[in-house]
């Protein structure tokens, strides 16, 4: 059969195949298609099995081979960019398929076990956490029955649970356990105790589906004087907010474009958009008329 198999792969057709490896063509076709039950005459059968020619470029995927490079290259004490250059791969994948493959109790890195790890975990879809963890499941029907957002809930296991990883989820696995239909880890009627209200999620795609970021229609920069451009006439700035470490501090400037001129912006309270706002037109304010033509 596989001699069968491979005379198609090569081009021929179904009656050139069977000749060649002298079989009526008939039952060429019953090798090919496979075959139904008949009472009393024969068994089902299914297709032949057809090799799958091997892909011309490199797998999106680290193949066994590569992992044996890997654990070869480790034991000589190479580093993981030199072995991602020698394999044509990004740092970050031999990084990351070091971490999740290597033995949970010593750490090393063998192949063999390595890929058979990756191999277990690659299928998709993935069960989810909710509906393998009953407890986690219980939790979170409670609180939505309290009319928690789903924020709260998972800020609220990390607490509770601080040392049960199995117990931590983020928000968006608990929308989707609501809105994914034929998953069932969570009631169907929770969605509406949401914030929001809706049993089913609102698309974002469409630009008239958004809802605008600002009150007032925003000027486009595009729409900038063009004398602005050529920096040619003083008086047209240029805004920006510099921010501190961890953000606890930050200092807006003010540019002119056309002498460079710099201007600082004190917020000694917070940096929200309606306090730089107010330092930018306190700031602008005391500029002479002439020199406030635009600020961007």
């Amino acid at each position: 059969m596989r001699h069968t198999s491979s005379s198609w792969q090569q081009g021929y057709n179904s009656k050139e195949a069977c000749r060649i490896v002298g079989i009526d063509v008939r039952t060429g076709k019953k090798w090919r298609n496979g075959r139904h039950a008949h009472e009393g005459r024969e068994k089902a059968a299914p297709p032949i099995y057809r090799e799958v020619p091997p892909s011309s470029g490199p797998s999106r995927y680290l193949g066994e081979a590569d992992r044996i490079h890997i654990a070869d290259r480790l034991r000589e004490k190479a580093t993981v960019r030199a072995i991602a250059a020698e394999l044509g791969r990004s740092p970050s994948t031999i990084s990351r398929d070091i971490r999740r493959n290597r033995h949970p109790g010593n750490g090393q890195y063998r192949s063999h076990a390595a890929h058979a790890r990756a191999q277990v975990r690659r299928p998709r879809p993935k069960p989810s956490r909710i509906g393998q963890n009953p407890e986690l499941r219980g939790y979170i029907q409670n609180r939505l029955d309290l009319r928690w957002s789903s924020e709260q809930i998972c800020q609220a296991l990390r607490t509770q649970f601080p040392d049960r990883p199995e117990m931590h989820v983020v928000h968006e696995t608990v929308y989707q356990a609501l809105y994914v239909q034929g998953r069932g880890e969570l009631r169907r009627e929770l969605a509406r105790a949401l914030r929001t209200g809706r049993a089913r999620r609102r698309p974002r795609r469409q630009a008239q589906q958004r809802q605008p970021r600002f009150a007032t229609p925003m000027v486009m920069i595009s729409e900038r004087p063009a004398e602005a451009e050529d920096r040619a006439v003083p008086g047209h700035w240029k805004g920006d907010l510099i921010i501190g470490k961890d953000g606890k501090s930050a200092i807006g400037t003010l540019v002119e474009r056309a002498t460079r001129y710099v201007m600082l912006l004190h917020l000694p309270g917070d940096h929200s958009a309606e306090s730089v706002r107010d330092a930018l037109v306190t700031t602008v304010q005391t500029l002479p008329s002439h020199l406030r033509r635009s600020l961007t």
